[in-house]
């Protein structure tokens, strides 16, 4: 018996479904926490062991930390008996009275007190450039580049080193120290570093041999030594290369020799994203009339210096933290001001290098940290232009 087509079509429809049926939600055990758990640190039976090992010890570090630091810690206190254990018959953690009475030494070194003023208008400056010139929803950033690369330079030299013409004394380099040092040396170690490492990317990989030979040279040369060399070289042989009056005082030289050999490790991580780049970027570039230096600045570096967030920043930090060793070579930044407190008599107890060094540690974590996470975010943002 076969149906006729009436029928047919009727039957077609009996099965077809008039309403919309609302959305149910997923199981539990697939959304949310617990299943970020399963999947992440539970997923195996290795995976199980590993996350109780782990996690064991970090609840360990963590609560270490939270009791050197703040549980057993001492806050107040004038002298070393207020952080030692036999006088005051307990366990004893971080001695916070004496970061309190040496914080000011921690900051600004020897740097005259009358004239402290002046580092803290550096240091608003510095953060004010910084905030402009890294936000990427900050009005007229080309201003903020002007600002940050020639202004704020020209303006804290000035100001931290003085001018008698404008009223402001001068004070010598070998006054500077702590946090002072440590930012000014980085600070210019990261803004020199780029833009030079980017030409010496480019003189490697120039058609010049003249010019490719010397960027090689001076690549493989800075990066085949360490910096605590470069750092001995720049203060003990280059005044013996220029007339006794015209040798640059102990910390310029290891601006130099610091931005120097941050620069060749940049050179590396800038080649390794022009390499990156498609041969039709370059031919694409020259077929529509650009220039090399157009077709650089408009095309192909905005490229390569993307896919080279990560490497360009982990190289930043590097730096940021390389700034200890400056106190190799008698340059008193945060580390050898605490070297020096530390020492003091009296604050000589137990629990004060290691107050002093976790104030150090702090430091250099915060400001890592953000480095890298700001470099996180602006990968994220540059990479929505990648998806399809």
């Amino acid at each position: 018996m076969t149906m006729s087509e009436g029928e047919l079509a009727v039957a077609k429809i009996a099965f077809v479904r008039d309403t919309v049926i609302d959305p149910r939600k997923p199981p539990i055990a697939m959304t949310g926490p617990w299943a970020w758990l399963r999947e992440r640190l539970l997923s195996t039976p290795f995976n199980v062991v590993m996350t109780i090992l782990v996690g064991s010890l970090l609840a360990w570090v963590g609560y270490e930390l939270a009791r050197f630091l703040l549980i057993d810690a001492v806050w107040t206190g004038v002298d070393r008996d207020a952080c030692r254990e036999e006088v005051q018959k307990r366990a004893i953690g971080a001695c916070w009275p004496f970061v309190w009475e040496r914080l000011n030494y921690f900051t600004y070194g020897s740097y005259p007190i009358p004239q402290r003023w002046r580092v803290d208008i550096f240091f608003a400056m510095l953060a004010i450039g910084v905030v402009w010139l890294l936000s990427l929803n900050a009005p007229r950033r080309d201003l903020g580049a002007i600002y940050f690369f020639v202004i704020l330079p020209v303006t804290s030299f000035i100001l931290l080193s003085g001018w008698e013409a404008i009223g402001l004394s001068t004070v010598d380099t070998s006054l500077w120290g702590g946090v002072l040092v440590t930012i000014v040396v980085a600070s210019v170690g990261i803004v020199v570093s780029l833009p030079l490492g980017i030409l010496l990317a480019l003189g490697r990989r120039s058609d010049m041999p003249a010019v490719r030979m010397a960027s090689i040279v001076f690549i493989e040369f800075v990066r085949g030594v360490p910096l605590v060399t470069v750092l001995f070289m720049a203060s003990v042989m280059l005044p013996l290369f220029v007339p006794e009056h015209l040798s640059p005082d102990k910390l310029v030289r290891a601006l130099v020799g610091i931005a120097l050999f941050a620069s060749a490790y940049m050179a590396e991580v800038v080649r390794a994203g022009l390499q990156s780049m498609p041969k039709g970027q370059y031919e694409g570039a020259m077929a529509v009339g650009l220039g090399y230096w157009q077709m650089m600045r408009l095309i192909v570096l905005p490229q390569a210096l993307k896919v080279t967030i990560p490497n360009i920043v982990n190289t930043y930090i590097g730096l940021f933290k390389d700034t200890t060793l400056v106190f190799i070579v008698g340059i008193f930044d945060l580390l050898r001001t605490i070297e020096v407190s530390r020492i003091d008599p009296k604050w000589a107890a137990p629990v004060t290098s290691t107050t002093g060094y976790a104030v150090a540690a702090i430091f250099y974590l915060v400001f890592c940290y953000a480095m890298s996470r700001y470099a996180r975010v602006t990968e994220e943002r540059l990479a929505k232009s990648d998806k399809r």
